[in-house]
């Protein structure tokens, strides 16, 4: 056991590396363990490395300190190159006490470095923690592990700045960042002016939260405790930030109000993980308006009454209020008006773990309402994406006069990674035709030629008077019909509209390793990072096996008949039992195997790169 005090000159020596490094902070809720990640993501975007997040939110608000059910817990993965997952596992772990060293010792690496706070380890964090004896005495197996009383040196650290006890423990997060800062090489400027502005207007906790940042720093460089320094990394010349994927999509939906001419109307009901977006879109505030309703029924009826208006109607939600909406969905593919419904998907059924990540949303999106309903599915691949895919959005549904679904996740929405600021220059027009048809033969439901959408006319317009809504309308004027034949008919319009819409949009693409051979890997959503580098491992390991990354699920994109026609095997990843594979299969009858998980938590590389092995043996 590495136990470091004043006297001992056992060093971790310092090695610069071209390997990603992984971090993972863990303590309780009250702990600052978010805000911790944050900060070194601050400072690991203001030396322009490349990184992404994984933030492990409890589901329990806030549960007795010190218990296992409470820890929270923040991984990121770091590097000059390209990062495109927080990391399989830990090279060094920080446990606030002991319950998160028993929650979470399992995510670091043979070999990785333990930090734990051993102010926290007497008999009462052991027993919260569920501990018989301190498992310290034992060791940690084959893990290095680091006892500082990091609670006695923070307390030691802001003596001076007039907090009291209890603001003077919040500050360990702190002291724990200036540590990992000197450790990994990265500056203290851009967090020390974060927190300039955050406490402004308490100059007392201000100074000691900066006071424990500059002693944990301290105490790095007097201990020479510096494990790994990234490679230098390249400048990156145009303008980037750091973006979480509610970000994103925030930033999106404020981009379809400027692209469009249209104001944007967001309506939703607070639920996990969903809820951020609203906070983000609240904000914002020009040129979109936000509404919380009382519930989930009422968000998306809003919604709707909103697109009816002549604005964009958005709403969203997480897992159960999906099902909430789904009565009205049909409602907005009967009266054929373009809505954007998202789901940021979660662990479920019912309430199940609201904090953490799943797939099993995707088939309810596809055909979860009564009747023949189809609409456009789509799910964003990055935390960057996010902002894409709004985009992607709005435009299938003002073209189609449709709502479209967009599936995200709990992992995706809270991730962040370094995201380059598009050229506004180069974003879609959205603005819709406003071209009046003939007044004089003008109903509602007359269809472009090409897309089969119906004139979207603004309630009010003189002249163009006309009623839409749930009812089967003719097919010919508009009006009420209970004909056999017409409703028969306006199924198989909606139904080939629909289908249309992957004629106007680019076909699949192997998005990385091999253009045909023995393993096709097909994956969508945000399974996209932890498919693409166990592909590319395999790739560069001399295996023929190719990733394609589906964007647009529902209707499915052209070509990927052809493109599974050239491998020997497919298997579809995706953290549910199988929804896509279920697609695959019933629409192309490709034999696809499953490479499927549902534990709350994203695909691990290894995982991914031992079942494709497992494939490529049979």
């Amino acid at each position: 056991m590495l136990d470091k005090t004043k006297n001992d000159t056992t060093k971790i020596e310092a090695k610069r590396t071209q390997e990603p490094i992984v971090v993972r902070f863990a303590g309780d809720s009250g702990d600052g363990v978010q805000l911790l990640g944050a900060q070194f993501v601050r400072s690991a975007a203001d030396s322009e490395l490349n990184f992404f997040t994984f933030p492990d939110y409890p589901a329990e608000i806030r549960a007795p300190a010190g218990t296992t059910f409470g820890i929270s817990a923040f991984q990121i993965q770091f590097n000059s190159d390209t990062v495109l997952t927080p990391g399989d596992a830990a090279d060094v772990l920080i446990a606030f006490n002991p319950a998160a060293l028993k929650t979470n010792l399992t995510e670091v690496k043979t070999g990785g470095l333990v930090v734990v706070d051993e102010g926290t380890f007497n008999k009462r964090g052991l027993k919260k923690a569920g501990y018989d004896a301190d498992p310290r005495d034992a060791g940690l197996g084959e893990h290095q592990l680091l006892s500082i009383d990091i609670s006695k040196r923070t307390l030691e650290a802001v003596a001076e700045t007039g907090v009291g006890r209890k603001q003077a423990v919040m500050a360990r997060n702190f002291w724990v960042l200036g540590l990992v800062l000197w450790m990994y090489g990265q500056n203290r400027k851009p967090v020390n002016n974060w927190i300039d502005k955050k406490f402004a207007k308490t100059p007392d906790v201000l100074a000691a939260n900066k006071a424990a940042l500059n002693a944990g720093h301290a105490y790095g460089e007097t201990m020479e405790l510096a494990v790994q320094s990234p490679a230098s990394p390249l400048h990156v010349s145009e303008p980037y930030r750091v973006i979480t994927g509610t970000d994103a999509m925030a930033l999106g939906i404020a981009a379809i109000s400027s692209l469009s001419g249209l104001e944007t109307f967001y309506c939703s009901y607070p639920i996990t993980p969903a809820s951020a977006l609203l906070h983000a879109l609240a904000k914002i505030g020009s040129g979109i308006r936000t509404f919380q309703a009382e519930d989930e029924i009422a968000a998306v009826c809003a919604a709707i009454g909103a697109s009816y208006g002549g604005a964009i109607g958005v709403s969203a939600g997480s897992g159960p209020s999906l099902a909430l909406k789904t009565e009205a969905l049909g409602l907005a593919v009967a009266a054929e008006l373009p809505l954007i419904v998202i789901n940021v998907q979660r662990a479920g059924p019912s309430t199940g773990m609201p904090t953490k990540t799943e797939q099993a949303d995707l088939l309810m999106a596809v055909f979860g309402r009564h009747g023949e309903a189809p609409l456009p599915v789509l799910a964003p691949a990055t935390p960057g994406e996010c902002f894409d895919i709004m985009l992607d959005a709005a435009k299938i549904a003002i073209e189609a006069m449709t709502p479209v679904i967009v599936l995200s996740d709990a992992y995706l929405a809270n991730a962040a990674e370094k995201w380059i600021v598009p050229d506004a220059e180069k974003l879609p027009d959205l603005r819709p035709s406003r071209d009046l048809p003939d007044e004089s033969n003008y109903h509602p439901y007359l269809r472009d030629d090409v897309t089969l959408a119906r004139n979207w006319i603004i309630p009010g317009t003189p002249g163009f008077v006309h009623r839409i809504g749930g009812l089967e309308k003719a097919h010919d004027s508009g009006d009420i019909s209970y004909d056999p034949n017409n409703h028969d008919k306006m199924v198989a319009l909606r139904a080939e509209k629909i289908a249309r819409i992957s004629e106007r949009c680019p076909p699949a693409e192997i998005e990385t390793g091999a253009e045909e051979g023995d393993v096709l890997v097909i994956g969508w959503g945000s399974t996209y990072g932890a498919l693409k580098t166990a592909v590319d491992n395999l790739d560069e390991a001399g295996h023929a096996v190719g990733h394609l990354h589906l964007r647009r699920l529902w209707p499915l994109p052209r070509g990927i008949e052809k493109i599974a026609s050239r491998f020997k095997k497919v298997i579809v990843a995706e953290l549910n039992h199988g929804h896509l594979r279920r697609l695959i299969r019933s629409e192309y009858l490709i034999p696809a195997e499953a490479l499927n998980r549902v534990s709350g938590q994203p695909f691990k590389i290894a995982d991914v790169e031992a079942e494709i092995h497992q494939l490529l043996n049979r």
